[in-house]
């Protein structure tokens, strides 16, 4: 029997499709609307179909067609629809335009009939009022002959391997008849939250970090992303994980054909004196006053990693933490090994893109636990591929929206200024981007 077949909705850069790939499927179609993080999808996996356009009025069958499968089974249809979670009391969430797209994820399962789905969320929708999306999300998934793993369950990645606390939520469901999954058992456990003594400890931010060099000792980062160090440091075994030092590195996804030598997604950022102070005056685990920025715990693990906002709503950046070393917030290849990302999976070349991409998306070995759920319900022993893939065209990497979108034939994206103004976004300097990241931090 073959690798199964997933297709990711709401994909991004890739958190998810990395996951499942590395837990034995093949990862036929992505659909993502952000044509930015289609370039990176495309540059990872460039033997996925890249389906740069929204899920609305996308159906099963052009989602086929991209893909080339006929009428091969999907095996599992993953993603995290967003949604706002809320609405009038007496009118179903799900009606509200805002939830639109939760809805779309339900037809698309449906279009391409598949065997299971994971859906994935916020904690947030667990909580309070925002619990009536999950029971109508259960309800309109019963009514096209879908069940539901109940009770519904938050996930933290911490707990799987990642140093990093980052909870989503997590729904598995199959066609009536076939085996529900069950949710994954925890395998580590995180920092100063240790509450079964079965469990080893995670990963710490020292375990993720310490071997790579200081991004700026290298001139080069001034004006790239990446250089070639003489060496790095010696590896824990999670930074020996990230490095694909060995065969079992790769678990069961497709070995990918790299340079291991090139550092990559390690721009550095310019920092002001009084800013690199305030940095070296803050405790380890603490929040800096001025900035909002969390400094890294040396023995402890990453808060959650957020996504700062896209142009349509202010262009925000992402507030990367402060390294728990150096004077500095975390280059974005420091960000990616928080999250469980191998060093031979890049990013956009700019600071603002790439942190974005890492903060909106799932972390793999929370993704890959998952996604092995799913392959034992099905009863599909994973194979491991034999043949290494080549990486896509690193131009791919250097594509702004306009470019990206291009590259893809669509139109480009408007932000909410151009469609006010028309005028153009203004670029960014790292000071200015330490203030906004501020602003992020405070809500």
């Amino acid at each position: 029997m073959g690798r199964p077949i997933g297709v990711d909705l709401f994909a991004g850069a890739g958190g998810m499709s990395l996951g499942f790939e590395q837990a034995g499927f093949d990862v036929a179609a992505a659909v993502e609307i952000d044509p930015v993080h289609c370039a990176v999808h495309k540059f990872n996996f460039p033997q996925t179909a890249v389906i740069p356009r929204s899920v609305e009025r996308l159906t099963g069958r052009e989602i086929r067609l991209a893909a080339g499968l006929g009428t091969r089974t999907v095996d599992c249809v993953f993603g995290g629809a967003p949604c706002q979670g809320f609405s009038m009391i007496g009118h179903r969430v799900l009606d509200d335009p805002r939830n639109r797209l939760v809805l779309e994820f339900v037809r698309i399962v449906s279009e391409l009939d598949a065997r299971t789905f994971v859906f994935e969320n916020v904690k947030g929708l667990t909580v309070g009022h925002h619990k009536q999306v999950l029971n109508e999300l259960v309800a309109a998934f019963d009514q096209i002959g879908y069940q539901v793993r109940l009770p519904w369950r938050v996930l933290n990645a911490g707990n799987f391997g990642t140093p990093q606390s980052r909870e989503r939520l997590i729904l598995f469901g199959t066609k009536k008849g076939e085996v529900l999954p069950d949710y994954p058992a925890a395998i580590t456990a995180i920092s100063g939250r240790r509450a079964n003594p079965d469990l080893n400890w995670g990963p710490s931010c020292a375990d993720a970090l310490a071997d790579l060099p200081d991004a700026e000792i290298f001139d080069e980062l001034s004006g790239s992303d990446s250089v070639k160090p003489r060496r790095l440091g010696k590896p824990s075994p999670y930074a020996a994980e990230m490095r694909c030092l060995s065969n079992e590195a790769w678990h069961f996804g497709h070995p990918r054909q790299w340079d291991p030598s090139l550092l990559t997604s390690s721009a550095r950022t310019n920092h002001t004196d009084i800013s690199r102070r305030r940095f070296s005056e803050t405790a380890q685990g603490e929040i800096e006053p001025i900035s909002r920025l969390f400094k890294l715990p040396s023995t402890g693990v990453s808060n959650t990693l957020r996504a700062g906002t896209d142009g349509a709503r202010g262009a925000f950046t992402s507030p990367r933490p402060i390294h728990f070393k150096f004077d500095r917030c975390i280059t974005v290849r420091e960000m990616a090994r928080l999250h469980g990302f191998p060093d031979w999976f890049r990013f956009n070349t700019t600071k603002w893109h790439g942190a974005r991409q890492i903060g909106n998306a799932v972390p793999p070995p929370l993704a890959r636990a998952v996604a092995s759920q799913v392959i034992a319900a099905l009863g599909i022993v994973p194979s491991r591929p034999s043949t290494a893939i080549a990486l896509g065209e690193t131009a791919l990497l250097q594509m702004d929206v306009t470019k990206a979108s291009a590259h893809f034939g669509i139109e480009p994206p408007k932000s909410g200024r151009d469609r006010k103004s028309g005028a153009k976004k203004r670029k960014q300097t790292d000071i200015e981007a330490e203030r906004i990241s501020a602003r992020v931090a405070n809500g």
